[in-house]
């Protein structure tokens, strides 16, 4: 490593250091948001996003090389926006303090309440795969809790995060929000810094190396990682519909979605009818790859793997079907990747042993549903699982023995849209949940306070112990029975 580097090290260093002191001494003089400053700070969230919505939606775009529009406005500009509004309605129901049920020894005249109190400050790492999202969505619950956040995106996200930088100061000042400008190297600066609670999405890999850090600091972490999350259609289920849901989710964002079907379980028999079906979808949603409809891949190494990945496949034996039907030639610079099922993986592929991140498709057939248990069991455990089938007692067979992040049922990532249960991954694909009342519990501290009344009977049970101490004493350990 030079000079240079260590000097812009240090200097990033201390940017980011004096950046967290300024938002620590903030949070020291008013700990306490009350419910009008928070409902304040929500609104004013959500006018930043309105105002600037054609600008967030064209930044994302071009970071991309292409993101469809209607996909931003989709699942970055509605899903956030909607998640303020529910969060406003419900704020205030949250922030009552619950009143908590008194030991016996405590009785007649104490009580018990569990306060939620901000943490602090809240650092925020951010992904490029849904960039407004990731950002808005933590940043509703770090706020809902009453807290100041730093937020760092990524690299490839570079014109989305100099716009976000450049508009926020017009709507917080830096001591409530921050975007961390990321010219390289500054990602495990971010991650060592003394956080209240710091929040990452990405991959496992780098998840692990943030988790590293913060444990330098005790700093308490939530992650949303990754991982291979299948689809599994049932016998009974229309294979039709499974197809329609399937691939409209497994195309969106060209795939490159953390919660997307990485994978997918058909029964023997279904194999050629859905892949006559998923051809006509391919190619009546997507008559011509190269539009706007359909998202670039977010760069070139991320398209080279691609490639690599199909390649790879084919050398070991899959059958790989170009569902767009071949549209035109292959042009690099667009970065748009055919979408592709791949038939007959194996486990030695690479496709079948890390998350794909793009629009390949593989497909393993299963004879009964024992096999498709033990097959996705034996792997990490997955942040979703989609099984297709009106069979409830099969529905509650998969997610009573598969152990998952979360789950939908009869279509593919719609648990992560619904602000009234918790989003989060379990075991290599994450820890910790967000999304509504979880969110604001996430960041907040549950304060345990116990009121002593005017009576204390602990009073009959301090020295010198004697027989009194010894009788009151039985009599409470049977009434433990």
């Amino acid at each position: 490593m030079n000079t240079e580097t260590l000097t812009r090290g240090d200097a990033d260093l201390a940017m980011l250091q004096d950046l967290l002191n300024r938002q620590r001494q903030d949070y020291h003089s008013d700990p306490v948001p009350d419910y009008e400053q928070r409902i304040r700070d929500l609104k004013t969230l959500a006018r930043m996003i309105r105002e600037h919505q054609e600008d967030m939606v064209q930044a994302i775009s071009d970071d991309y090389g292409n993101r469809s529009r209607i996909e931003s406005l989709f699942c970055e500009i509605y899903v956030v926006l909607d998640g303020i509004k529910d969060t406003i309605k419900n704020l205030k129901k949250w922030m009552k303090p619950q009143r908590r049920h008194v030991s016996l020894t405590s009785y007649p005249t104490s009580r018990n309440r569990v306060i939620p109190q901000p943490l602090g400050v809240v650092g925020v790492i951010v992904p490029w795969n849904f960039p407004a999202n990731l950002t808005f969505a933590p940043l509703t619950s770090i706020f809902a809790a009453g807290n100041r956040a730093m937020v760092k995106m990524s690299e490839n996200s570079s014109r989305l995060a100099a716009l976000l930088a450049r508009i926020s100061g017009d709507y917080f000042p830096p001591e409530k929000l921050a975007f961390v400008p990321d010219t390289g190297g500054v990602g495990p600066l971010f991650s060592s810094l003394k956080f209240d609670h710091l929040i990452f999405t990405g991959s496992s890999s780098t998840g692990r190396a943030v988790m590293r850090s913060a444990a330098e600091n005790l700093t308490p972490v939530t992650l949303e990682l990754g991982g291979k999350s299948p689809a599994i259609v049932a016998p009974d289920y229309p294979l039709d519909t499974a197809a329609e849901r399937i691939l409209f989710w497994k195309l969106l964002n060209a795939g490159q979605i953390c919660t997307t079907v990485d994978y997918l379980f058909l029964p023997e028999h279904s194999v050629e009818p859905f892949v006559e079906k998923a051809k006509q979808l391919v190619q009546k949603r997507y008559p011509d790859l190269q539009s706007e409809d359909y998202t670039s891949v977010i760069d070139d190494r991320s398209y080279r793997r691609l490639w690599d990945t199909l390649d790879d496949a084919i050398a070991k034996g899959a059958t790989a079907i170009d569902l767009s039907g071949g549209q035109g030639s292959r042009d690099d610079r667009l970065r748009k990747f055919p979408p592709h099922l791949l038939l007959n993986v194996t486990d030695e592929m690479e496709v079948m042993q890390r998350e794909i991140f793009g629009p390949l498709l593989p497909v393993k057939t299963y004879s009964d549903r024992q096999q498709v248990l033990e097959y996705v069991n034996r792997g990490p455990r997955p942040l979703s699982i989609y099984p297709f089938t009106n069979d409830k007692a099969l529905t509650d067979f998969y997610i009573e023995r598969m152990i998952s992040g979360g789950v939908t049922v009869n279509n593919c990532v719609l648990h992560v849209a619904q602000h009234d249960i918790p989003f989060g991954g379990v075991g290599d694909s994450g820890m910790g949940h967000y999304h509504g009342y979880e969110g604001f519990i996430t960041f907040s501290k549950l304060r345990p306070v116990f009121y002593q009344g005017p009576l204390d009977p602990i009073k009959l049970l301090m020295p010198p112990y004697g027989k009194t101490a010894k009788k009151i004493l039985d009599v409470m350990i049977r009434m433990t029975k």
